[in-house]
């Protein structure tokens, strides 16, 4: 039976100097990523250009860091090597802190685990120098042969305790540690060379940019994050109260399943902050699953004073002295440079509608991109139900008040192939709901000038769910309720930000039963709920009386669209707590109401099911073109996929 240890040590004591030495590495090298991270670190800070790392066997065995930075001098190198030396203080000011390594907490830390020697040379420097530090013992500082710069090597990296080496993982797993450390300080310094030797695979290679800019900015980016990445990203610049937000950001559609291409620099320190993950994650809000992360990499600027640095061991979080300012300037400025791009979905979804037509599957966000790009593309083959619920009377018309006229009554099935424009979908199929080549005016603008539009013109209806409109060069597959859904939802946005959802009075207002304590909660967020078009009034102990509808809503199932509602009251936390006040800039409340509008908008969307006209298909086209983040649903659903010719021609072996 094991003991338990015992609770009485003994007196108090010192420690000794090595052992102490050995705990607080502990602190600083949890892995060997975190000696790499520190030792280019201390290159970049030293002023390199150029810096080349080896590792071997993961970085156990060895990690070498080579640098043409500003060197040490033999007494620099002596003092390097004790614990709390930094040349990086020069004032002892820690309110402004402008260098990555300013703890003098590195060297000594790695020394005290392994074996480390450090060999430099200044720029006046007849010859170089070099210290030896074997677990915790220093060597004295020797003349050596060596370049302008620093070489450092690290061998048998925890050989002083063991103990730690079974907590690390595979050599390919610490050696992708690595890789990712380098790629965010790659990210973060688009000027200087990075290299990373390994054993058993080809080296990684960041090539200097020689040039500042946004352009040279983006080349390094595009290195970093994938080839694909500048042809999906939007620059965005913006500046508020001290504090300067720039970078480039991926579309909603271009994602990954995982936070690791989110990259932030603060002051061209790289780090992993929640408040900054968080504020993305605020952003992409609606237009994005709750399952998939964003790609991007954002610098911010302020005076040191206004951020520390100094609150974790391994430099990687930060508190900013006005945390919720830095989140409303990252919330707005995604939101701004989203909204510019417009219309637009991911370049590689065509190839991935060309693997899914294929019968192949590839992971959603990162299939391969194809010779010829397409237009802003995202694939919508999901199935859908053959019928739905007809659209709601009164649903306003696309980009114009009026309403849309009636549907077009079923036509009778018809079986094989047809002398018709459209023999090709009949088979087996009723008729497409609508062909411009039958039933547009041959003098309308939509009947020829598919090239003047970048969605093209309406050509047919598949299965009263899916639009197909013909570019000058390919075509798009449009899912309409998807579309429409978010049409409605920006409408509705719109609205609230200029004063208030339009209603529509009920004729006979609508009663909708429900537990006593729904109907509470619901009656507690009224006063809010009104701003937002819908009027609710208490009707006994478990039921609401509804007066009045967001007029973009009008004809929708009332108890369908208060249960929704309800939903998303939960959901967000509304119920506890009034919403007076606005925060205009996405903070909580923001996101809440935009919550609820988003599960308003599903209701007076067009549905799977509903058979469209010609002109109706074509404004639903027109008003996607108009309306910022149409590429995707504010479920982050795709819209539409469109596909040039060469696509389809290699579809059916034509090329």
């Amino acid at each position: 039976m094991p003991v338990a240890p015992s609770r009485h040590p003994g007196p108090v004591r010192r420690l000794d100097p090595i052992l102490v030495d050995r705990i607080a590495a502990g602190e600083v090298v949890e892995r060997p990523a975190s000696a790499v991270k520190e030792l280019v670190e201390n290159a970049i800070d030293a002023g390199a250009r150029s810096i080349e790392v080896t590792v071997e066997g993961g970085g156990r065995r060895l990690i070498r860091v080579v640098d043409d930075g500003a060197g040490m001098g033999p007494e620099d190198l002596a003092l390097a090597v004790e614990r709390h030396a930094t040349s990086k203080l020069p004032d002892g000011d820690l309110t402004r802190i402008d260098t990555l390594g300013f703890r003098g907490e590195a060297l000594p830390s790695i020394g005290a685990v392994a074996r480390l020697t450090l060999t430099s040379r200044t720029a006046t420097g007849e010859t170089g120098h070099s210290l030896t530090v074997d677990a915790g013992v220093r060597g004295e500082v020797r003349p050596a042969p060596s370049p302008r710069g620093t070489r450092i090597e690290v061998a048998d990296l925890f050989s002083a305790t063991p103990a730690r080496l079974k907590f690390l993982k595979s050599d390919r797993a610490e050696t992708a540690a690595i890789a990712e450390g380098l790629r965010r300080l790659a990210v973060a310094e688009p000027g200087i060379r990075l290299v990373l030797r390994s054993d058993g695979g080809s080296p990684l290679v960041f090539p200097g940019e020689s040039e500042a800019g946004p352009a040279a900015l983006l080349r390094r980016l595009t290195a970093v994050l994938g080839p694909d990445f500048g042809a999906n990203a939007v620059p965005l610049e913006m500046a508020r109260e001290g504090f300067a937000l720039s970078g480039h950001v991926g579309l909603p559609s271009y994602h990954r399943g995982a936070a690791n291409q989110i990259h932030f620099t603060v002051n061209g320190r790289p780090v992993r902050d929640r408040l900054l993950l968080g504020a993305v994650r605020g952003a992409y809000a609606d237009t994005m699953g709750s399952d998939r992360h964003p790609v991007l990499a954002l610098s911010i600027t302020c005076d040191p004073a206004f951020v520390d640095v100094n609150v974790h061991p391994a430099k990687t979080e930060v508190r900013f002295r006005d945390a919720s300012l830095v989140r409303g300037l990252i919330v707005s400025a995604i939101h701004e440079a989203l909204r510019r791009a417009g219309a637009r979905t991911a370049t590689t979804t065509a190839a991935r509608t060309l693997e899914a037509l294929r019968g192949e599957s590839l992971p959603f966000a990162e299939a391969p991109a194809t010779g010829d790009r397409p237009l802003q593309a995202h694939t919508g083959w999901g199935a859908r139900p053959a019928t739905a619920p007809p659209l709601p009377r009164g649903l306003p018309s696309f980009g114009a008040p009026g309403r849309f006229p009636p549907a077009r009554d079923a036509v009778s099935h018809r079986s094989g192939f047809e002398e018709t424009p459209q023999a090709a979908f009949t088979h087996d199929f009723a008729p497409p709901g609508a062909d411009l080549r039958q039933e547009a005016d041959p003098g309308s603008p939509e009947s020829d000038n598919v090239g003047d539009h970048p969605l093209g013109a309406a050509r047919a209806q598949l299965h009263e769910t899916y639009i197909v409109a013909q570019t000058r060069d390919g075509l798009v597959l449009v899912d309409q309720h998807a579309a429409h859904e978010r049409l409605v939802y920006e409408r509705l946005k719109r609205e609230r930000a200029a004063g208030g959802i339009a209603r529509q009075g009920l004729l006979i207002p609508d009663v909708v039963e429900m537990a006593p304590d729904d109907a509470a909660r619901l009656l507690e967020a009224a006063p809010d709920l009104e701003r937002l078009g819908l009027t609710l009034e208490a009707f006994g102990s478990g039921a609401v009386l509804v007066r009045e509808v967001p007029a973009a809503l009008a004809g929708a199932s009332t108890r369908t669209l208060v249960i929704d509602i309800l939903d998303a009251l939960v959901g967000s936390g509304l119920e506890e707590g009034s919403l007076d006040g606005d925060d205009a800039g996405g903070g909580p409340l923001s996101r809440r109401l935009d919550a609820i509008l988003s599960r308003m908008s599903c209701h007076g969307s067009i549905r799977a099911g509903r058979r469209l006209r010609p002109e109706e298909m074509n404004a639903l086209l027109r008003e996607m073109e108009a309306t910022p983040l149409s590429g995707t649903c504010n479920h982050g659903r795709p819209t539409f996929v469109a596909l040039k010719l060469g696509d389809i021609e290699r579809l059916f072996g034509r090329r």
